[in-house]
C-alpha cells in the first residue's frame, strides 16, 4: 500500500485546491470544525486570497482561493467528495457533534454505500466531506 512512486513520475507532494467565495467560513469549517490546520496562506496574489489545510508533516494539503471578482459556482455533485478515514465511531460522532453545533449537520449520502460506514457533513459550500470509520465491521455508527 505504500510503495514507492514509480520512478518516471516521482511525485513527491499533493495539493487539492478549489475555489470558494465564503473563504473565512470554509477556514472555519475545516480548521474550527474538522481540526485540519491551517500550513499556509497568501493575500492577494493576482487578486486571490487563499489558505493551505492539512496535517502536520504530511505532504497532502488541501487548498482553498478566494477572488476579488467573483463566485466559483456551486459544488459539482454530491458524490465530490472529500474522504477523511477516522479510528472508531467514538472520534465520528464526537466531530459529527461538534460541527453540528457549528451549524454543519449530518446529510444523508449520496452513494449508499456509506450508510452505516460514516457519516456525511457539507462544508459552507455544499462540497461533502465524508468521516469514514476505519474499523466500521466491529464498530459501527
Amino acid at each position: 500500500m505504500h510503495d514507492n512512486w514509480p520512478e518516471e513520475f516521482p511525485v513527491r507532494r499533493i495539493r487539492i485546491a478549489r475555489q470558494t467565495d465564503r473563504l473565512a467560513k470554509v477556514i472555519e469549517f475545516y480548521c474550527q470544525g474538522l481540526g485540519l490546520q491551517q500550513i499556509g496562506n497568501f493575500n492577494n496574489h493576482s487578486g486571490y486570497d487563499g489558505v493551505m489545510i492539512g496535517l502536520p508533516n504530511w505532504d497532502t494539503h488541501l487548498e482553498f482561493v478566494q477572488h476579488q471578482q467573483g463566485s466559483p459556482g456551486e459544488a459539482p455533485t454530491r458524490e465530490n467528495l472529500l474522504v477523511l478515514y477516522l479510528p472508531s465511531s467514538r472520534v465520528i460522532r464526537a466531530k459529527t457533534e461538534h460541527l453540528e453545533r457549528m451549524g454543519y449537520p449530518a446529510v444523508e449520502p449520496e452513494n449508499p454505500y456509506w450508510n452505516g460506514k460514516s457519516i456525511t457533513i457539507e462544508d459552507p459550500d455544499g462540497w461533502r466531506v465524508v468521516l469514514f470509520n476505519l474499523d466500521w465491521e466491529n464498530d459501527e455508527l
